[in-house]
């Protein structure tokens, strides 16, 4: 392998429902960054899906300087077999050095069946990516349950490539004027490897909130105890307009779902604020929520490891400053 041929970076843009992801275009800032310290400053995304061509214009106003567009009714579900013959092709041809995938189901899918195809190594669930002295990719993930962060090197195989947790880059501002091309991309599909017909698409109903878009969190962690005195966090979020989260101690007690877990083994979140109620600031989950923009923390123990992280901290009982505050607030807004 010449690995002087592989040239630039190419990000999957990933669309759902004709919707582009916010991770996509986080990834694409990041890829701009990357971009400044490499030899081929080029930024390229690919499109897949049915009739989404028109969401190419968005891609560039957020960094992508090429968008190969693979469109035709046969995408317009995601399939594994055709979405990884499309990569291959795009990357045979194309010759990227880089390739970003979003860390969401279906990047987490895609990435090792497009790395495997092309005999290169995949690092997942990054959390910084830089360019080194020599070029190569430095790629950090956190391992043996977040204990330690690792950085991954790919020296003897291209495209060097990785997933990223959705909100962990920055997107970058839109630019509207920004002028970019957009290229019709034309895949011929070995059809005969297909092995996998999608019949129907049920989804489920519920009113799932993604943590990762909101703008105020209030998140609870052991110290607020049993699951019925998540009611006090409810109440305030309610005020504020934020979205009640957890760490990991509570979704494991079975307080609160999954989808509202904050940390390396849930969603890395980024909001203009954090309330961390009751939370120590173990490092796992303070790797989920150190960039907020202000970090508030309530905890009685003086000495917790998230005051060091925290823009305000308050030291008292969770379930007395709680009330306390949401009461306050309601005065002051009855005062608007």
């Amino acid at each position: 392998m010449n690995l002087s041929d592989y040239k630039g970076i190419l990000v999957f843009a990933e669309q759902r429902d004709g919707k582009i992801q916010n991770v996509a275009l986080e990834l694409l800032g990041k890829a701009r960054e990357l971009a400044e310290s490499i030899d081929t400053k080029t930024v390229s995304a690919v499109l897949i899906g049915e009739n989404v061509k028109g969401l190419a214009d968005e891609l560039v106003q957020y960094g992508a300087d090429v968008v190969y567009v693979v469109e035709g009714p046969e995408y317009k579900v995601y399939d594994t077999e055709k979405y990884a013959q499309v990569f291959k092709s795009v990357i045979d041809n194309k010759k990227p050095e880089i390739v970003l995938f979003g860390a969401t189901t279906i990047g987490r899918d895609l990435a090792p069946r497009v790395s495997s195809r092309m005999v290169t190594g995949l690092t997942a669930d990054c959390t910084k990516l830089e360019i080194a002295e020599d070029k190569s990719l430095w790629m950090t993930r956190p391992a043996f349950g977040g204990n330690l962060m690792a950085t991954i090197v790919c020296p003897d195989h291209r495209p060097q490539m990785s997933t990223v947790r959705p909100g962990v880059m920055k997107k970058m501002p839109k630019d509207t004027a920004r002028k970019g091309e957009v290229v019709d991309y034309p895949v011929t599909l070995d059809l005969s490897k297909v092995k996998v017909e999608v019949l129907e698409v049920v989804k489920e109903e519920g009113n799932k909130v993604d943590i990762s878009e909101a703008k105020i969190l209030v998140s609870g962690g052991r110290g607020v105890g049993h699951k019925s005195n998540f009611q006090e966090l409810e109440d305030l979020a309610a005020e504020i307009g934020g979205v009640v989260s957890a760490s990991r101690a509570q979704v494991d007690a079975g307080n609160i779902s999954h989808d509202r877990q904050v940390g390396q083994t849930g969603k890395t979140v980024r909001p203009s604020i954090y309330f961390a109620c009751g939370i120590s600031g173990a490092i796992q989950h303070v790797a989920g929520m150190e960039e907020s923009e202000f970090i508030i923390a309530i905890n009685k123990d003086r000495y917790a490891p998230i005051f060091s992280v925290a823009d305000l901290g308050i030291v008292g009982d969770v379930h007395k400053v709680l009330p306390l505050l949401t009461e306050e607030i309601k005065k002051f807004k009855a005062t608007k």
